[in-house]
């Protein structure tokens, strides 16, 4: 039986980029149970990730997502009932209500960073300092 990393090779750039970014993202996930957070989903994971500190509306979070209006309702509502975001009214439009990260979500942010950090680090250590400089720059590159 073949290592899925056997099989890189036969894969396409979109794929490589996917099965990468799948493991960050389980990293970022495992690395939330260790800070105390590990409610957090993969789905609320990426939804996090598109937030900034400013509010901002479900719909706008569904586009940056491109999923579904109902799948970021989800999301959102459990991550409130665990206290990590809040909806707040819109002052330009009393119609629209808006996402923000609640003082404990901003918490869980900065131990984000963190992670973050460390797993740049140890993916640093693991292509070495040459490669993951060169990966850093091709990433960073307009495409």
């Amino acid at each position: 039986m073949k290592r899925d990393d056997e099989d890189l090779s036969a894969q396409n750039v979109r794929q490589l980029l996917l099965k990468r970014s799948n493991w960050f993202e389980e990293q970022m996930v495992n690395s939330a149970g260790r800070y105390g957070y590990g409610f957090v989903t993969p789905a609320m994971n990426r939804l996090f990730a598109h937030m900034s500190r400013k509010p901002v509306s479900i719909s706008e979070l569904a586009r940056r997502l491109a999923v579904s209006r109902q799948a970021v309702h989800q999301t959102v509502a459990e991550a409130c009932r665990r206290g990590i975001l809040e909806l707040v009214d819109d002052p330009c439009d009393a119609r629209v209500r808006k996402v923000r990260f609640t003082d404990k979500g901003l918490a869980m942010i900065r131990s984000a960073s963190q992670s973050v950090g460390n797993i740049e680090a140890a993916l640093e250590r693991r292509l070495g300092a040459k490669d993951f400089a060169a990966l850093r720059r091709i990433l960073e590159r307009e495409w």
